[in-house]
């Protein structure tokens, strides 16, 4: 019979490499967040990013303590998440290319309250092309550029010129606009990161302004991640925020921000081979936590990680409790996104008892 873990299981008896979340401190993560920016700010919106969870249980349990829909950053991911039974959705990144715009015109067929948004007059363009057979229109943001330099149209000129492109399209319906200061998220220093961040949001909502005055409906502004959320929502204009990573955290972020948010996600692995008194080898490597932002930590502090390869992951120490074959060990990853898209299943427990288990629905899906 194949391996089938259950509701009930220990998470002393789940095979390993597994992916495991602690309900407790999930939920307290949820709290602090919604509670640090309603009160700051009772009007602001949570809209959080599912690229981080690819999950349309998580979706819906944000929903349920108060977020505003989500965020999804590629259309495969929204593809998944609507006939899921999670409608409302902004798609963050560009739709380029007949292929997807066709994919595009299909999803909007199942759910018109989808909302996406250009940079380019070439994206535009396209989407109108798309959409020449359809009666309606898609919800379109300008997303702009405060500095990431990674998407965007520039501010001033360009953004207004775009603005007017779209608002003359049959088929697009302008609503707001977005810009992401992902350069900023992970700054360490807290007054740099505020700063620079009120200095994006000042360029976003002046962008917005214009828009206004230029004659355009503009409802929607939208910006922040887990490391600017907060500075973003004492900005008049702003109507809504992005977090995504909060819920989980990582290394990275914890590194960044501190530890208001606590790391209540972890990958089980256990101790497969000892190549020296204080050295270890575990059956976690690259296709079970990824390094893009540094390498992944033990929980159990005193142990230090290496990469070993695809399969294999080393943990040495000095001073630390010594291990053997057959222990195991929690790893806290670096980056929580990505590690998330190498797992299938979520193994939420409380007290060491799984609970629930939950899929990766979209893991995978990066088109």
């Amino acid at each position: 019979m194949p391996y089938t873990p259950k509701v009930g299981d220990k998470i002393s008896d789940l095979d390993t490499p597994s992916m495991i979340v602690s309900i407790p401190h999930m939920e307290s993560n949820i709290k602090k967040l919604f509670s640090k920016l309603k009160s700051s700010n009772p009007s602001i919106l949570i809209r959080p990013h599912l690229k981080t969870t690819k999950s349309a249980h998580l979706a819906k349990l944000l929903v349920s303590n108060g977020a505003t829909g989500g965020c999804c950053a590629k259309l495969s991911e929204a593809e998944v998440l609507i006939p899921l039974g999670f409608t409302d959705l902004l798609i963050t990144c560009e739709i380029i290319g007949p292929v997807k715009v066709r994919r595009l015109v299909e999803l909007w067929r199942q759910n018109k309250g989808t909302r996406i948004v250009v940079d380019s007059e070439e994206g535009v363009r396209g989407l109108e092309e798309g959409m020449k057979d359809e009666e309606g229109e898609l919800l379109t943001l300008i997303d702009l550029d405060v500095g990431l330099h990674r998407t965007g149209v520039q501010p001033g000129e360009p953004s207004l010129k775009l603005a007017k492109l779209v608002a003359e399209s049959k088929h697009l319906k302008l609503i707001g606009v977005q810009g992401y200061e992902g350069h900023l998220q992970h700054l360490h220093s807290f007054e740099e990161r505020k700063s620079l961040c009120l200095e994006s949001m000042n360029t976003l909502v002046q962008t917005a302004e214009e828009f206004r005055k230029d004659g355009h409906n503009i409802e929607v502004v939208t910006t922040g991640g887990t490391g600017t959320a907060e500075f973003c929502i004492t900005v008049p204009g702003v109507t809504e925020v992005q977090p995504g990573s909060f819920l989980f955290m990582d290394t990275d972020y914890r590194n960044a921000v501190g530890s208001f948010f606590e790391n209540t996600l972890t990958i089980v692995s256990t101790v497969i081979s000892k190549q020296a008194p204080k050295i270890v080898t575990i059956d976690a490597g690259l296709k079970s936590l990824t390094t893009d932002s540094g390498l992944a930590e033990c929980k159990a502090p005193g142990y230090t990680y290496g990469v070993l390869g695809d399969e294999h992951g080393s943990l040495s120490w000095t001073d630390a409790p010594d291990l053997n074959v057959g222990d195991r060990v929690e790893m806290i990853p670096s980056h929580i996104d990505p590690t998330i898209n190498l797992h299938d299943f979520y193994y939420a427990h409380r007290d060491g008892v799984v609970e629930e288990i939950w899929a990766v629905d979209a893991r995978g899906k990066v088109q």
